[in-house]
């Protein structure tokens, strides 16, 4: 993997050593409290060369709009990252770094916000603050790197902060998103034990929709007993949580049960939220008769339906292969005047490619194109997997085309459905470019990325390409802990 350009490995900055160290020694540099070295040691990488062959579809190319969210979030945050390396700059101008800072951490580009948070804490004008604190931390639980989060802990406790309720909780929410449910729930325990820094209902959310989402269904009824012990109600939110969570695991009967209890517990009662949860579960088990009941139902109880709502029976009844139904709903949202949004299409367009409907499908990425709603990388994905599965490869080609003279913002789902479809039609030149291209867009090749170029290497007998990436593999996961597996 190629690594960043970089930086004084003195003060605190995430560099390129993050990436060569092992954690144990990454987390030495982290700690390092802001100072400052005579001599500044910098690491240079040669990026990878930009393939001359036609066949890479120009997707390094940015459009002018691409240059215009650049202006807006690139020269922002890289102007600012440029100048961690240098001893002279600690009177730079507030605004500027913090307008760095709010961006990088917008985009959920954790590196960059890192690096800029280092050179912030190099200002003379420096004040350690625990929301800039609680941000970073939140950032980082979205991104699922749990040692990064603690290491930032040990850092804000070294600048004399003491932790708020909100920082606990962003701590909490970074280890319970990577699954370390254990230290998730050691913090809450510790929290217990700090003045005016009780857990709270928000707290007690973000545990419960981690063990919904990592299957630790075990574990609700110790938090609710937690929380009714503490005094705190529960309130929409984490039944809903709960509700979500059971009907995504297809347990129903536990699922109807909560229901149960949210609508005989009085303070809270079901809302649109609750309403799709329960289409969704019962849609996607392709139990089409409890979907079209207990939407009857809840229209019963008052409650309206929403765009959502509607994306879910569709995408329902197209899984089921009911097309009049799925019809029948497209109309129903226009009589009633709710606009299909590029959701509606793309789960249209995904259930017919998914069918070999290929006509039909075209015909709608055709209204889409006429009635001006703009296609986004799952638009993309669903054509080429359909036309690939076809064996349609010159209208993957097409597709390629159109991608290259748009401003859609591509992403890792995108290149590897892409490097799939090149690689099972044996255009091993394509896919190989793709790759290039995939990592000068700085999009990270992922475990579905290397598993599909080293299927299709093996099948074509170039083994030794074939372990060469293996190892790549091997070494990006050791380097970069669980972000290659995430998908």
């Amino acid at each position: 993997m190629e690594l960043l350009h970089l930086v004084d490995p003195n003060p605190l900055c995430w560099s390129s050593l993050l990436y060569s160290m092992p954690a144990a020694h990454s987390a030495n540099v982290l700690y390092q409290k802001p100072c400052h070295t005579p001599k500044l040691r910098r690491f240079g990488v040669q990026s990878s060369k930009r393939s001359s062959d036609p066949l890479s579809f120009g997707l390094q190319k940015d459009t002018k709009k691409d240059l215009s969210r650049i202006l807006r979030t690139e020269a922002a945050i890289i102007g600012i990252e440029n100048k961690v390396n240098s001893r002279k700059y600690k009177q730079l101008w507030p605004k500027a770094v913090l307008e760095a800072l709010h961006e990088a951490i917008n985009e959920i580009r954790w590196e960059a916000a890192l690096k800029i948070f280092a050179l912030l804490r190099k200002q003379l004008w420096y004040e350690p603050r625990c929301q800039t604190y609680t941000k970073l931390l939140m950032m980082l639980g979205k991104c699922r790197k749990p040692e990064e989060a603690s290491l930032l802990f040990e850092v804000m406790l070294s600048e004399g902060l003491k932790p708020t309720v909100d920082v606990y909780t962003a701590l909490v929410s970074a280890y319970a998103q990577s699954g370390l449910l254990h230290k998730a729930f050691d913090l809450v325990e510790d929290m217990k034990s700090v003045t005016n820094c009780k857990p709270d209902i928000y707290t007690y959310s973000i545990l419960l929709n981690s063990c919904t989402k990592h299957s630790r269904f075990d574990l609700i009824e110790r938090i609710l007993a937690e929380m009714s012990y503490l005094g705190i109600e529960n309130n929409n939110v984490i039944y809903n949580t709960i509700i979500d969570g059971y009907g995504k695991a297809g347990m129903f009967e536990q699922m109807e049960y909560s229901l149960t209890n949210m609508l005989e517990i009085g303070n809270c009662q079901p809302d649109v939220f609750t309403l799709n949860s329960l289409l969704g579960a019962y849609g996607n088990s392709g139990q089409i008769e409890k979907m079209e009941k207990w939407y009857e139902e809840f229209q019963l109880m008052g409650i309206k339906p929403d765009i959502k709502t509607f994306n879910i029976m569709i995408r329902s009844y197209g899984k089921a292969g009911l097309y009049d139904k799925m019809k029948t709903v497209m109309d129903f949202m226009e009589k009633r005047l709710f606009s299909p949004t590029i959701v509606t299409y793309n789960t249209i367009i995904e259930v017919f490619g998914k069918a070999g409907e290929i006509e039909k499908m075209d015909r709608y990425f055709k209204k889409i194109k006429h009635l001006g709603v703009k296609p986004n990388s799952r638009t993309f994905c669903s054509l080429v997997n359909a036309y690939s599965k076809a064996g349609c490869m010159e209208k993957v080609d097409s597709i390629m085309r159109h991608v290259e003279n748009s401003d859609v913002v591509l992403d890792t789902p995108f290149f590897n459905c892409v490097i799939s479809a090149y690689g099972r039609a044996g255009d091993l030149n394509k896919m190989g470019d793709l790759f290039l291209s995939m990592r000068e867009r700085k999009c990270e090749p992922d475990s579905i990325t290397f598993a599909c170029m080293i299927q299709a290497y093996n099948r074509h007998g170039m083994t030794e390409a074939a372990q060469k990436l293996e190892n790549m593999m091997i070494t990006a996961k050791d380097s970069f802990g669980t972000k290659l597996i995430r998908g």
